[in-house]
């Protein structure tokens, strides 16, 4: 491990030891949802109160149900949960008041979502991001970390991908997550809200929904691996992402809300592991972990559809700024992440539907 990466392994610790000293209030919105529900775990099992904000558009109750029975009763007393709309000001007004940080989350995902439906994704993620950017602004919260994404990057070619060099977006939904760093920006600069965008990476990880149109690729491939059902890779399979397990997402969401460097604030940062795993490479992990369990994925073959528009061929991240200036540290692989996490896959997933 070299030096930077020692200190911010570090730095990480000397967090977590300060949330377990101290008690602030945290408002995660979309709570129920994959990423949403990680945090809210996290910040749980670190002593902390949280507010939980979601209208059940893509999260789901039984991921606020895992949370409560992994943290127990005690923790538990420590949150709160509202039912309510980033698209309705008054639902953020209520849910922001008296917190100490927003953690960000609620959004509605997908590219090809926002392709056929580019009204409703722009009104949730990019009215609703005002709304709480709005409502954060006016409770004077001390900082506001949301939920960027790399599809910003559009058709820029470099690889790995750098903050601050983007290309034109190929999807609703990519601009969408541009404007919200560009009205974070701009709070920043009119109203000094102190604001962190996380430009995530194909998350994945416990509680990531397999089911419906949009579902994530990890969780929905698993699921037909399991129930031994067809399985489609959009594509020849050389596509490839930065596959970035939950645990490292949750790490940089604390490291944002918490860095003390006067730079840090009013940036983005990419979070992932700055490694690309091909679409076939990631058939055969999947294979190979469950094939024990599960004898008849040993000869699973895919089988290849076309490529679908607005996705990008490759994907790659530079976390270098993350490192230095928020003391990020990846702490999975793809392949760890993906071991840890097939357990609760296999539990969750197994004979359901």
């Amino acid at each position: 491990m070299n030096k930077k990466l020692e200190s911010a392994v570090g730095k990480f610790i000397e967090v977590q030891q300060h949330l377990r000293a101290h008690r602030s209030h945290w408002l995660v919105t979309g709570a129920a949802g994959f990423i949403g529900s990680n945090l809210v775990e996290a910040l749980l099992r670190l002593g902390q109160k949280v507010t939980g904000l979601d209208n059940f558009a893509t999260g789901h109750q039984h991921n606020l149900d895992q949370v409560r029975e992994l943290v127990g009763s005690a923790a538990w007393s420590n949150f709160t949960f509202i039912r309510g709309d980033i698209r309705v000001p008054a639902d953020c007004a209520r849910a922001v008041a008296s917190a100490d940080y927003v953690l960000h989350e609620a959004a509605l995902g997908s590219v090809s979502r926002s392709m056929e439906d580019p009204i409703t994704t722009n009104d949730t993620n990019v009215t609703g991001f005002l709304n709480m950017l709005v409502a954060a602004r006016d409770a004077k919260v001390k900082r506001f970390v949301y939920a960027a994404s790399s599809s910003t990057y559009g058709d820029h070619p470099a690889l790995p991908k750098v903050e601050d060099e983007i290309g034109s977006p190929l999807s609703p939904y990519a601009i969408t997550k541009y404007v919200n760093e560009l009205y974070a920006e701009v709070f920043g600069r009119c109203y000094g809200t102190q604001t962190i965008g996380l430009r995530y990476f194909n998350v994945f990880g416990p509680r990531q929904d397999p089911d419906g149109a949009y579902a994530a690729v990890i969780p929905q491939w698993i699921a037909a691996l399991i129930k031994n059902k067809p399985l489609f890779i959009n594509g020849d399979g050389e596509t490839s992402r930065d596959f970035c397990y939950i645990d490292n997402v949750v790490q940089a969401n604390l490291l944002a809300a918490l860095a003390d460097d006067p730079e840090a604030s009013n940036q983005v940062y990419n979070v992932a592991l700055n490694e690309r795993t091909s679409l076939n490479q990631l058939h055969a992990m999947m294979c190979e972990l469950l094939a024990e369990q599960f004898p008849h994925v040993r000869d699973h073959q895919p089988q290849y559809a076309p490529f679908r528009a607005g996705d990008v061929r490759h994907s790659q991240a530079d976390i270098s700024k993350a490192i230095k200036l928020l003391g990020f540290a990846p702490t999975h692989r793809i392949g760890e992440g993906m071991r840890q996490a097939m357990a609760w896959y296999i539990r969750n997933l197994t004979y359901n539907n």
